[in-house]
Parts: structure tokens; sequence; C-alpha cells
């Protein structure tokens, strides 16, 4: 009887895709999936240390398996992903009951670490950093799960080295896959009834450049060329993207996305700071006249997009007077999303040596107020939409009540409706909305 494997991912779209392509090639070998880890055989966790949360709570689950093997003592445990490949080596020493540990450039190793648990040639230790970034297995995707949008990764690792950032020691340096592989795997998921595709790297807009300096001139962005190339392609209704670094962003990336109608009109832009000289300390090589150029050039060509951002408050030496250069910023951007974080250094990191001198309970209120502003200009954003017409790529039935069903705007609001008989998941359907929360636009389909 074949084995059953579960693997639970912490962290970002980028560790979700890679226990997607470490299931693929299990199931390749032969391995059945369960959602349930009591009746998993093979359990691994997918960790992430970029935020302290997430790293703490995977580390809370290694002790949770404790137990679990204690009672299961045939299960096999691993661990992969970026708290694998920064502290894997400490922790396969010092927990027992834990089988292997792969890092960020060795999905493709998985089943071979389990065949050597299986056949009794002790434990696994593979944190090896690959030269390329097309890995055997990353374009792998679990067919039984496909819907109507996936993700793909077009490239691994940054070289950007932000001063409070994990990201460059754990998952090495920028590596680009070739465009041709990416473009038909983008294909491929299309023939599998995928209408839409988020391209996913921790530094997108720098593909293809291998350690190009940032501030490009305004014709080279091979990034800009791939957007057009999966554009292309017949089936395929909309595009997305994340994470893009201001800094590589220019006039040929800006009239790329403007220009696109795949491509679509909802950024996630990062800011970090409102200060030019905390972006500075942060080593963000772009000031805020820079940041919002790229906003006001987009919004020009293209006025109905929105933009969201990550944001850092209390990060070292963070001035009352520089918080509220951040929030202006925010309020002249007007996101309609943002993702705000009290600063917490990461060990390793530059910023880890840096006076963490901004006290906790300034933190907790800088980023009190900030996410009060946001809740305002969502409500207000919103509501200004009642009335309108939108078309969605149809989600399926709403989370909160399954008689209504929801779907994505291109700009990435999120809408419910009453479905009609013959919607189905990924469909796009045209709705006008008649109410709107904070959150939410409700909306009734337009026949």
């Amino acid at each position: 009887m074949a084995l059953k494997f579960h693997i639970k991912t912490y962290g970002c779209q980028m560790n979700e895709r890679d226990s997607d392509s470490a299931s693929a090639l299990l199931i390749a070998h032969g391995y059945l999936p369960t959602e349930d880890e009591n009746e998993a055989d093979i359990v691994i966790l997918n960790t992430c240390s970029v935020r302290d949360q997430a790293e703490r709570k995977a580390i809370g689950k290694l002790g949770i398996m404790k137990r679990i093997k204690a009672e299961r003592k045939h299960m096999i445990f691993g661990l992969m992903g970026c708290m694998a490949q920064s502290r894997g080596e400490e922790l396969l020493k010092t927990i027992p009951h834990l089988d292997f540990v792969i890092g960020t450039d060795q999905i493709h190793s998985i089943p071979d670490a389990v065949e050597q648990i299986l056949n009794g040639t002790g434990s696994k230790l593979d944190l090896r950093e690959r030269c390329g970034a097309d890995t055997p297995g990353i374009d792998m995707h679990r067919t039984d799960t496909i819907k109507h949008n996936a993700f793909i990764s077009i490239m691994r690792g940054c070289d950007r080295y932000c001063s409070y950032c994990i990201v460059p020691y754990v998952r090495g340096h920028e590596r680009s896959r070739n465009p041709e592989s990416i473009v038909e795997e983008a294909r491929e998921l299309v023939r599998h009834g995928v209408k839409e595709i988020m391209l996913l790297g921790q530094n997108v807009a720098a593909f293809g450049l291998g350690r190009h300096a940032p501030n490009l001139p305004d014709d080279l962005s091979p990034f800009a060329d791939l957007l057009k190339e999966i554009a292309k392609i017949d089936g395929l209704e909309r595009i997305r993207f994340t994470s893009p670094h201001p800094a590589y962003f220019n006039k040929k990336l800006i009239e790329t996305i403007a220009a696109e109608p795949k491509i679509c009109k909802s950024i996630h832009l990062p800011l970090q700071s409102g200060s030019d000289r905390v972006l500075k300390k942060m080593n963000r090589p772009y000031d805020v006249a820079k940041y919002m150029h790229i906003v006001n050039s987009l919004r020009a060509l293209v006025p109905e997009i929105t933009f969201s951002t990550d944001v850092i408050v209390g990060f070292p030496t963070e001035t009352d007077e520089e918080f509220n250069m951040t929030r202006q910023v925010m309020n002249d951007v007007g996101f309609d999303n943002a993702f705000i974080f009290k600063y917490s250094p990461r060990q390793g990191t530059v910023s880890a040596r840096m006076d963490d001198d901004v006290p906790q309970d300034v933190k907790e209120e800088r980023n009190q107020i900030l996410l009060k502003d946001l809740e305002e200009r969502q409500c207000s954003k919103n509501a200004s939409l009642v009335g309108k017409e939108y078309v969605l790529l149809v989600d399926g039935p709403s989370k909160r009540n399954p008689k209504r069903w929801s779907g994505r705007t291109d700009t990435f609001k999120l809408a419910v409706f009453e479905p009609k008989q013959e919607i189905k998941a990924g469909d796009l359907v045209k709705v006008k909305i008649v109410r709107a929360t904070p959150m939410t636009l409700y909306g009734e389909v337009v026949e």
C-alpha cells in the first residue's frame, strides 16, 4: 500500500508554490497526498523565517510532532523552507524525531530523502545552493488540485540585502529561470483550465538581469518582455505578479503594465518607509520621489489602478516625524491594502546588529494609527464604487455564505454576488456593485 504524505505550509506564496512542487514530486514517486496529518506516514513542514510569527508557529509544531511521532513510530518527519535553510543543521542535531532537512534549493531531493529514511540509511541534510533557478521539479504542479488560478515561480533568491531581511541568506542569490520554460509552464497550466497566473519571485522586476544594478535604462526590462510573451497565450485571462522592487521599475515596465489588457491593474509595490533616511538605513536603493514617480506614472496611464504595499513601523532610530512621513506617503498614494509590520530583528541580518531603540508600545501605537487610516481609506474607496460595473473572475462559493459566490475584479477587489445557475469557477462575470464594506463589495450579476 502506498504511503501517505502531508505538507504543512507556513509563510508566503513562494512557500505555497514550493509545497505544490514538492507534493507533485512525491505523487510522481508513488506517494499519496492527504489533508489529515494524523493519517499521514510522511509529514513535512515547509517553514518561513521572514516573519518572527511564522517561525514561532513552526517551532511550536516541531514540539507537537514529537508527541505524534511517539504514538506513530513509523512516521517520517521532515523540514523544508527558509527555517530549514537557516537552522536546519542545528535542528537536525537537537530534535531526535526529525528525520530530514531539505534547503530552499533542494526541493527535488525530497523523494530521495524519504527513500533514504525508508531504507534505514539515516537522517538526511541537504542545504546546498544550486547555480540556476530551473531546478528539477520546480515547474511541476499537482494536476489533481489545479483550479482556475495558479502560481509560477519565475526566479529564486534575492541580491538586494535589505538590512532587515533574512531572504538573501536563506534563498540565496537571484537566479532567473529560462523564459521559454516559464512560458511553456504557463501554456500547460492553461491547457489544464487555468485562467489566471500569478508570477512569483522575491524581486520579480529584476527577472533576467543577473546582478544588474537597479535604476535601469528606460528600454531594459526582461520582466516586461516575459509579461508580453505570457500575455500571448490563448485562453489565459489574467496575469498578476509579486513582489516587484521599486528600484527596478522603469518606463518600459510601466508602459507594458498599462498597455497589456491581461496584466491586472493592481500592483503590490513595497514602500517600507516614507523617510529617505530610513530607506537608506534599510538599504532600499530608492527615495520617496522615485516611489511617487512610479505611482504617478502608472496612474497617469491607468487611472483606475490600485496599489498595495508593505510597511515597517518602528525601524531602529525611526522618529515620530519620520513615522508621520510614512503616514503621509500612504495617504498620498491611497493604498487599497497594506501589510503593516512592527519591526522585529531577524537573526543574521544587518539590522539585528542595530540598537532596537523604538519602544514596543510606540511600535504598537504607530501600527494601530496606520491600520485605522487604512480602514477609513478602504471604507471611502469601496463606497465610491457602488453603482459601478466590474468584470469578476469567479472563485466559487463564498467562505462565509456558500449561497453567495465571490470573485475578484481586475483591480483585486473582492466582490460577492448571487450566482446564476450556469456560472462556474473560472468564469468571467459582469456585476453591478450595490453595497460595500471596507473589505468587500456586494454586486448583482448584469444580464
